[in-house]
């Protein structure tokens, strides 16, 4: 198996190599007058050992001409990765004609927004959706070629299954709609490559990149296949799903009830988690590198990194998608890719077809149409579990082309390349031999400090964060990214260039300064080499980067001891020095600009319990210590660095006072480009009843939520009546503290606000009613229920103290608990679907006075003449321009049995 995953000839390009010389390790160092052997070590102007005489590099580099120098390294670096995510955009296609037409492709994606808002079971959605979608098929079809067979079939499949994506809840979906397009040889095919889309938004979003754009993609990549006289060696499914947005449940729906999907072996799903920009492959696999090949070969704009990969099945990101259905429960391996430019006005009302760039369709139309040519036609396709095993390392460079090569080989690579780099610490530390330990205690002092800098540096920045979050100032650097840096970036470089100031005035009083750069420059290299084996024990593919970190400037220390073994070439050596660090700096302020660019939106959407500012800051200083980890020795190198410091203080400090004064507004109402805020608002009534279902207490108000740490105090000013005296206050006694959640994100919203309001009376109300009770063995008691309501709603149990949920008719038939121990189901249907009936079965204590268990159920109007009531639509007209508010209507009843 691990011989047949060997064969395929990778995109590998090695990160360098080294040559082990003697002459790489040079002695020790000539220390300055009045150094004794505690302050500098060896003295370098003596002989040893014969009369071949070496001399350190003495660089007395003035901060004129050292400091600033670094700094326009720097910039120039940040310039060309800006230039270079500029220009993947402009990237023109191959000469010669086009196979795919992005005009076209827009065509139909201005088509689908037209349409409006298509939330699952709107007429919209189930209706209108699906039938341009059939009759764009339709046209499509009698101008294929006779080379090709095209069928479709509209699924309406019924299911549920359990989740641990947001702390862990169960789905149940009816009725809802998938649009299936088989493209095969004219004489069928037993396998095929799926391609997948979702044509439904979230309520009150046009969903132009989430996800109509991909679907635009998709039928003009059907387009061009079916005319295409090439035959398919096999056949490409083109799911069309029409239930994304209600997690997942119409990708689940096909995977496991349709027939077609028994002859998948791979798929790609289009994703976006920005408004258009690049698209990025951030999951492979589960293992089947040729996948990986697969894209490296053929994309035309490769853009994918693994370590976006990892970042995202880390959890770290509060999202998903179809992949984990295609993964988890049909067993196929796959390609995710996304969307990730402007994820501000992700989800929103802003996310219209206007701001998706022609150049971006054409980009994505030539990656995906090329990736799907090519499994279509792949024997690896049909072969695909001979050459599963095995991850991949892949990483695009600069959007030029993909490095990808075997995890394995990635691991050898990687342990190689930090036992040289040990060894070479070693041979140093060995010269001499009578100094061995001195030299050992120098370098773990070093190493030591280094550290200790970097803690310094992450405690007194976070300080920072916390403050200015504390006095309410969180999110300044929203709409001005470069906010951030100023303020967090120039603090953690400061105080980095502080600590080490000291280190060298005090603790390194009169020690040699090319020693002390040479040294920490070990340092810097031993903790890299100790990152680089610990992540790669791990089992992180991440781990390249460290390789690159340990790899080129251990490959520079060796070139440039070698060319200027004489005194002098001051900035020829720093030049020199720049020029080897140039790989790894600029790889990763390209990766960090890439994430910058994922996560920075994401702050806007991450709760009301995540400080935004500790999360960017931390991020910041993180960034911050691994670019200065092979700069930091400058300090040692310098006379002085007062001028750096003087200048990053006053920096920091300016920026710390306007941020302070309240000038950097956080959002932004910028037609062209707009940074909102982001506000749920549910027009509530609840009704409590007792065990004998008598209404005990209700009540009736537009619950709030605001989805980022800020909560409401912007909003305040503009609308007095939301304030925090109307906070919501949770109610112990019941599941979900007795609040209508769409979803289980309690835990991510603890602050929000309920201000009273009119009881709404919905044309279609929710109809709930007890089918039975029985007593089943082991004096277990099952409840069997039905429930008819809207499309969308939300069942929440809770057993009483004693009481136990045992199993229930729906997912597998084990309950899954959300965070909290509460149990959460997310219902939702399409059309003409019949009455919900479920049962659950309980352990039941013998004196239950008090009931056993807590049962809720929330009916959510996200559509229609039920969706918002007149209050509602006067508070939402009340909020700025800079807000996105997104209201609809629900009523909530807890019953206990």
């Amino acid at each position: 198996m691990e011989r047949g995953a060997a064969a395929p000839v990778w995109r590998l390009r090695a990160g360098g190599g080294h040559r082990d010389r003697d002459r790489a390790h040079p002695p020790p160092p000539r220390e300055e007058e009045g150094d004794d052997d505690d302050g500098g070590g060896d003295t370098g102007g003596k002989k040893r050992g014969g009369s071949r005489r070496r001399r350190r590099l003495v660089v007395p580099l003035s901060e004129g001409r050292g400091a600033p120098a670094v700094l326009l390294y720097l910039l120039g670096l940040r310039a060309l990765v800006q230039l270079s995510h500029r220009q993947l955009l402009s990237q023109p296609s191959p000469a010669g004609p086009r196979d795919f037409s992005a005009p076209r492709a827009r065509g139909y994606l201005d088509n689908i927004t037209a349409i409006g808002p298509r939330t699952v079971g709107s007429p919209e959605n189930e209706v209108l959706a699906v039938n341009y979608l059939l009759e764009q098929i339709r046209a499509i079809e009698r101008e294929s070629t006779d080379a090709h067979k095209l069928s479709v079939d509209i699924q309406r499949p019924t299911g549920s299954f359990s989740i641990d994506f947001l702390g862990g809840f169960t789905s149940y979906y009816a009725n809802i709609t998938n649009v299936v397009v088989k493209l095969e040889p004219r004489n069928g095919a037993e396998h095929a490559v799926l391609s997948n889309c979702h044509f439904d938004s979230v309520p009150n979003t046009p969903g132009a990149s989430d996800d109509a754009v991909s679907c635009a993609v998709m039928l003009e990549i059907l387009n061009t296949l079916s005319k295409s006289s090439e035959p398919l060696q096999h056949a490409v499914i083109f799911l069309f799903n029409g239930a994304e947005e209600n997690i997942l449940q119409a990708s689940h729906g096909f995977i496991t009830q349709h027939e077609w999907a028994k002859s998948i072996r791979a798929f790609i799903n289009l994703e976006a988690a920005g408004v258009g920009g690049k698209e990025l492959v951030f999951q492979t696999g589960p293992e089947n590198p040729w996948l990986v090949q697969a894209y490296v070969v053929a994309a035309k704009h490769p853009f994918a990194s693994v370590v976006a990969q990892e970042i995202f099945q880390s959890g770290i990101i509060p999202a998903d998608t179809d992949f984990r259905i295609y993964r988890d429960f049909g067993n196929v391996p796959g390609i995710d890719l996304a969307f990730i430019e402007n994820g501000y006005i992700y989800h929103t009302e802003y996310d219209t077809s206007d701001r998706i760039l022609t150049d971006s369709i054409q980009r994505a139309g030539d990656n995906i149409l090329a990736v799907l040519k090519y499994l279509a036609t792949s024997d690896k396709l049909a072969k695909s579990s001979e050459y599963r095993h095995g991850n991949v390392v892949f990483f695009d460079v600069l959007g030029l082309f993909v490095l990808a090569y075997p995890a394995r080989v990635g691991t050898i690579m990687n342990y190689v390349t930090a036992a040289i780099a040990f060894l070479y610490l070693g041979k140093k530390v060995l010269q001499p031999k009578t100094r061995a330990v001195q030299n050992l205690k120098r370098l773990f002092t070093a190493f030591g400090l280094t550290l200790l800098g970097w803690v310094c540096t992450l405690v007194a920045v976070l300080i920072v964060a916390v403050f200015v979050s504390a006095i309410g100032r969180s999110l300044s650097w929203y709409s001005h990214f470069y906010v951030s840096v100023f303020l967090y970036g120039t603090a953690a470089a400061a105080q980095l260039i502080l600590v080490h100031t000291l280190a060298k005035k005090f603790f390194y009083k009169n020690v040699n300064e090319q020693y002390l750069g040479d040294i920490f420059f070990d340092a810097s290299l031993m903790i890299w080499s100790i990152a680089l084996a610990v992540i790669t024990q791990i089992g992180l593919c991440s781990a390249f980067i460290c390789t690159l970190w340990v790899a080129f400037p251990l490959l520079t220390k060796l070139m440039i001891h070698k060319e200027f073994s004489q005194k002098g070439a001051t900035m020829k050596f720093v030049m020199m020095y720049m020029l080897g660090m140039f790989v790894p700096y600029l790889y990763m302020m390209y990766l960090s600009w890439t994430v910058f660019e994922m996560f920075t939106p994401i702050m806007g959407r991450s709760g009301s319990e995540i400080l935004p500012d500790v999360v960017l800051a931390g991020f910041i200083v993180v960034i911050t210590m691994i670019l200065s980890s092979y700069f930091i020795n400058f300090v040692y190198l310098v006379k002085s660095t007062k001028t750096t410091l003087i200048t990053l203080t006053a920096v920091f400090v300016v920026t710390l006072v306007l941020v302070c004064s309240g000038i950097f507004f956080p959002y932004s109402s910028d037609a062209a480009n707009p940074k909102p805020k982001r506000v749920f608002l549910q027009h509530t009534s609840r009704r409590f009843h007792d065990l004998d279902g008598n209404v005990i207490k209700s009540d009736s108000g537009i619950w709030i939520n605001g989805f980022d740490y800020n909560g409401i105090s912007h909003i305040t000013p503009h609308v007095p009546e939301i304030n925090d005296t109307i906070r919501t206050p949770c109610d112990e006694q019941a599941p979900f503290c007795g609040l209508p959640w769409i979803l289980p994100v309690h835990f991510m919203f603890r602050k929000n606000w309920y201000l009273p309001a009119p009881e709404i009376f919905p044309r279609s109300p929710i109809h709930f009613k007890v089918l039975s009770k029985e007593l089943m063995p082991w004096d277990n008691v099952r409840l069997s229920f039905e429930v008819s309501g809207p499309s969308h709603m939300s069942l929440y149990v809770r057993p009483h103290e004693g009481s136990a949920l045992s199993s229930w008719s729906l997912g597998d038939g084990t309950p899954v608990a959300s965070l909290g121990g509460d149990y959460f189901v997310f219902y939702s249907h399409g059309l003409q679907a019949a009455p919900w009936r479920f049962w659950i079965e309980l352990t039941a204590p013998e004196k239950h006075s008090d009931g056993i268990v807590s049962l809720a159920v929330a009916a959510h109007y996200f559509f229609g003449e039920d969706q918002k009531s007149p209050q509602l639509s006067a508070l939402l007209e009340s909020f700025p321009n800079w807000t996105f508010s997104s209201g609809w209507s629900c009523t909530y009843d807890l019953f206990v049995f």
